[in-house]
């Protein structure tokens, strides 16, 4: 990878970590801010799956539209549109205008599906799940620093006012600031990576015809279900972890936020500075195996945890799992891919783990609620199983990145 390449990597990376922390600033107000507008649980789920189901339907078409026309202008549209949609979130006044901002949020999440082609097209396929790590570093650091910076300007807000955009809607004018920053930052020095994009075949195909192309490729399509399953196991334990921790160990929010920061922290570790050591020497399928098996052990470990002592260990598995899972399949669909669908790629991996998060808060809820409270976790680790058997079936007949040392 030459000096150009390095500091490409280097201005996505800064791209997506803004974009992240703005998204992690928004996330603990939703709930607060909700009730203050008199809703109800169901409705406070619904404004939380809102942004992954508009991100569903939406970012395999923005990953196609970054295929054709280049992967800057739609990282650039991504970024103010999601400036406007927290704009109009700190100046919401009513329950329909925070889901009108967290579906034009979802609309506009193209990001992450540019910014993972825009990795692809900038690395070499030995190296390109090392790349995709930065991705994942990206997103915990946001959400470590997103929490944190909206418990520092919430108070700040408070003492401007109680109207809109003032008191806790007040840290939502700050993510907006952020992406503002980040598009006037991302306009002058992120470089476009496709060299004419223009000249490119715009074959007529509509996007049912296209995704069902992709769900005909046996690898990619195991890839993307292991990968679904992953991201609904994760869904189911993220939803119920809190209220679980609270009933079985009586912790309140600030113990519990302290613990998930550090589990971001290790996540973060993992996929910025271990994924970089492993994967040159052990591989993609390997350290992806390992971090199937992890996650399945960790998500059982949680619902048999009766010590605080036993719990810390299987979350810290769960960091260090998760942080081996993400960037090996990733980069494994990344390199079966054409390099001419690259974005369309990332872009209906990224809506098969958006489904996951649609549907996974309200059936581990529900399973919480009529089970028991390990039933969630249960139910992870059985996917994260099924997982691992499926991936099995198919790791023989898979690349290794590792031996292609050309694009």
């Amino acid at each position: 990878m030459n000096a150009q390449q390095k500091r490409a990597l280097k201005i996505i990376f800064f791209t997506v970590f803004l974009d992240l922390v703005g998204f992690g600033i928004i996330l603990p107000l939703i709930p607060y801010l909700a009730r203050e507008f008199s809703a109800t649980p169901l409705e406070i789920g619904l404004l939380m799956a809102i942004f992954s189901f508009m991100q569903f339907l939406f970012s395999p078409i923005w990953g196609k539209l970054s295929d054709r026309f280049g992967r800057r202008p739609i990282i650039l549209v991504s970024l103010f549109g999601a400036t406007f949609s927290y704009i109009f979130f700190a100046y919401a006044t009513e329950l329909s205008y925070l889901f009108i901002a967290r579906g034009l949020a979802g609309f506009f999440a193209a990001n992450i599906s540019a910014a993972q082609a825009y990795i692809a097209d900038i690395t070499p396929k030995d190296k390109r799940s090392v790349g995709m790590g930065l991705i994942g570093a990206a997103f915990g650091l946001g959400f470590i620093m997103g929490p944190a910076i909206a418990g520092l300007t919430g108070p700040i807000g408070e003492a401007l006012g109680s109207e809109p955009p003032f008191g806790i809607q007040f840290s939502a004018l700050v993510a907006a600031g952020l992406n503002g920053l980040n598009f006037v930052l991302a306009y002058f020095f992120l470089p476009e990576t496709i060299t004419n994009p223009g000249a490119r075949e715009r074959e007529k195909v509509g996007r049912l015809e296209s995704f069902t192309f992709i769900f005909k490729q046996p690898l990619l399509r195991s890839l993307f279900f292991i990968f679904f399953l992953m991201s609904l196991a994760m869904a189911l334990m993220e939803v119920m972890v809190f209220p679980f921790v609270q009933d079985r160990f009586d912790w309140g929010y600030k113990l519990a936020s302290i613990s998930f920061a550090y589990v971001g922290v290790i996540m973060v570790l993992t996929q910025a500075y271990f994924i970089r050591k492993w994967i040159p020497k052990f591989g993609e399928k390997k350290v992806l195996m390992f971090g199937l098996l992890a996650m399945a052990v960790s998500f059982f470990g949680i619902g048999l945890s009766f010590s605080i002592a036993m719990l810390a260990v299987v979350m810290t598995l769960l960091a260090v799992g998760n942080g081996c899972m993400r960037p090996p399949i990733v980069g494994l669909a990344s390199v079966i891919a054409d390099e001419e669908q690259q974005g369309y790629v990332m872009g209906v991996m990224n809506s098969m783990g958006a489904i996951g998060r649609i549907v996974g808060p309200v059936a581990g809820g529900w399973l919480y609620q009529e089970y028991s409270q390990g039933a969630p976790f249960f139910a992870s680790g059985g996917m994260a199983i099924v997982g691992v058997g499926l991936f099995l079936t198919i790791v023989k007949t898979l690349p290794d990145p590792q031996l292609v040392k050309t694009k």
